[in-house]
């Protein structure tokens, strides 16, 4: 038996003194309760303030439903945009941070968390100086056939894309960094190809992680307002996702935006749900 306060035979703490250990301080108690009604209050009264009497026909309205159904659906097509070129730039980022040096490794992974940092607004802005009608991109194209893309629904998607794509990258990266390399190394010793050995042995691997950052992704997608309406604008129909037209049915009519918030809220809910595993773990690879 050991001693209070000692190992025990086996080299491990006692069971109360780990569990003492591990007890939060008492004067963090007030500090952390403080914290989780900062963020939880806000959302209660969004339930409480709800009008009930009017909920369903606020939801049946044509451009509820039309903000919704562009919400959902460029979201959807931007997370696909993300896995497309997120899980390949994951790749490449675990390639790079395997160098001896590091510094392309460093300097790539600085650029691709800058969306994650800048201000949503400052994201349009930039968008709009590429891809505008007179930008560095946009404005050739513009003269050579016409084309804009400001203020259209594949605008939406881009902006969207810009400022989720981080979250897939660095989700998918960790999980390829935590896996065994010698895996796909003994692939290749196998006569598989670069590209067999990444979609037969690790993809397969890190596919949760692909799950979990495509999920991120989607709710960042979902809730993104200021790039969108900075760079695709706020045209009912066209442009207007949940977020912008929240924003907008506030000045006039705060009972509708309550229940456009409610929408976002529930789908929130149902990604924490989704989730709820990868929080447990604490880790996305």
């Amino acid at each position: 038996m050991g001693i209070p306060g000692t190992l025990t035979e086996a080299g491990e703490p006692p069971k109360d003194l780990a569990a003492r250990q591990t007890r939060p301080p008492a004067a963090l108690a007030l500090p952390a309760v403080f914290a989780v009604l900062f963020l939880v209050l806000p959302l209660v009264a969004v339930l409480i303030k709800l009008p009930l009497g009017s909920l369903g026909e606020i939801l049946t309205r044509s451009d509820t439903v039309q903000a919704l159904g562009l919400s959902l659906g460029t979201a959807a097509i931007a997370t696909v945009l993300c896995i497309l070129f997120g899980v390949p730039l994951a790749w490449w980022l675990d390639w790079l941070s395997r160098s001896p040096r590091g510094l392309a490794y460093r300097l790539t992974r600085a650029l691709v968390l800058v969306p994650l940092v800048l201000p949503p607004v400052v994201g349009g802005v930039a968008l709009l100086m590429l891809l505008g009608r007179k930008g560095v991109i946009g404005g050739p194209i513009n003269d050579l056939t016409g084309f804009t893309l400001p203020f259209t629904t594949p605008a939406v998607v881009i902006a969207q894309a810009f400022v989720a794509l981080p979250f897939l990258v660095l989700t998918v990266e960790g999980a390829l960094r935590s896996i065994d390399r010698n895996l796909d190394e003994v692939a290749l010793d196998l006569g598989a190809t670069p590209a067999e050995a990444f979609l037969l042995v690790v993809l397969p691997i890190v596919r949760p992680a692909v799950f979990a950052g495509a999920v991120l992704c989607f709710a960042r997608a979902l809730g993104e307002f200021g790039a969108t309406i900075t760079f695709a604008g706020n045209l009912p129909g066209v442009t207007r996702t949940m977020p912008i037209a929240t924003y907008t049915t506030m000045q006039s009519d705060p009972d509708a935006a309550l229940t456009l918030s409610l929408i976002l809220l529930a789908v929130a809910v149902v990604i924490l749900v989704a989730m709820r595993d990868r929080w447990t773990r604490g880790a996305f690879g």
